[in-house]
């Protein structure tokens, strides 16, 4: 794992697999999920196919910069969005992910890499197809997984997701690890496995466990508004991947993205919900070379 500076006010914590001699594919991770949700196999078995890939810790995640000095209440964010108190709510952020886009460019600039394949997942879809949408000179191919547009109404939670992803979460460790199992609620109905979401909680607990970074992402993801206009221009060749069984971003997200995208093409797969589980990597990893080649 390697630190870099992407900017005056942000360093980047990233690690890489295979040949830097090799296209790039730079991997954006979604909500609160540090780049160890990129599985390392997942990474290597990429990286085995000819692919030099690039997992990285958004800001105010994993061991990236925090932004301390901008403490966020999630529960008077909400409240604020939910009110209509827009002022309020955009006071509260300081950042948005035209910002993180930036920092994912600047890791690459920083990396001696002019152009990169990108693929995101969740909020990290957000972030890729804002790179491409800012940067489309720096971005290959966009592969936006189990994403949406930022319009309101697609990719819409079902009430049981949202209530996990909100609800507040145990401090120790050991109710951290055990409440991870509560994310299933949203997994592949078919191959959805308890002990591997716990298996990844304890490696996110003690890697680096900073729940105050998630109300300022969840601020930005919520405050950057719609994408839908600047995707209907984008140039860049697109794949949009979704599981039909994601009860956190509705399917809808990822067709909504496909229909604004010229020519994009949709991969909608049966028994993946918002998670990738192992059964499928062969065809996630053959749709990804395929896109990537």
């Amino acid at each position: 794992m390697s630190v870099v500076d992407v900017s005056p006010q942000v360093s980047i914590a990233y690690e890489s697999f295979g040949d830097p001699g090799d296209p790039a594919v730079l991997l954006v991770m979604g909500f609160g999920a540090q780049l160890i949700a990129w599985h390392e196999d997942f990474c290597r078995t990429l990286a085995d196919r000819g692919r030099h890939v690039i997992r990285y810790d958004n800001r105010d995640c994993g061991l990236s910069t925090r932004f301390d000095e901008h403490p966020v209440d999630m529960g008077e964010f909400i409240a604020a969005v939910t009110s209509g108190d827009l002022p309020a709510a955009l006071a509260m952020v300081p950042y948005r992910l035209s910002d993180m886009a930036d920092d994912g460019l600047g890791l690459l600039t920083a990396l001696g890499i002019g152009r990169a394949h990108v693929v995101g997942a969740s909020m990290g879809g957000m972030i890729a197809q804002t790179m491409a949408i800012s940067a489309p000179e720096r971005v290959l191919t966009l592969t936006s997984m189990m994403s949406s547009t930022g319009e309101g109404e697609y990719g819409r939670p079902s009430p049981e997701a949202q209530a996990v992803l909100f609800g507040p979460k145990p401090a120790d460790r050991e109710g951290y690890v055990a409440a991870a199992e509560n994310e299933l609620v949203w997994a592949s109905r078919r191959y959805g496995d308890a002990a591997a979401l716990r298996e990844l909680a304890a490696a996110g607990y003690d890697r680096a466990h900073y729940p105050a970074g998630i109300g300022r992402q969840l601020g930005a993801m919520i405050l950057s508004g719609s994408r839908a206009d600047a995707l209907r221009e984008l140039v860049t060749p697109t794949l949009v991947i979704h599981g039909l069984d994601d009860t956190l971003i509705d399917p809808s997200g990822g067709k909504r993205t496909a229909d604004l995208v010229p020519g994009a093409r949709l991969l909608l797969l049966p028994d993946m919900g918002h998670d990738r589980p192992r059964e499928l990597w062969p065809q996630l990893i053959d749709a990804l070379v395929e896109h990537t080649g």
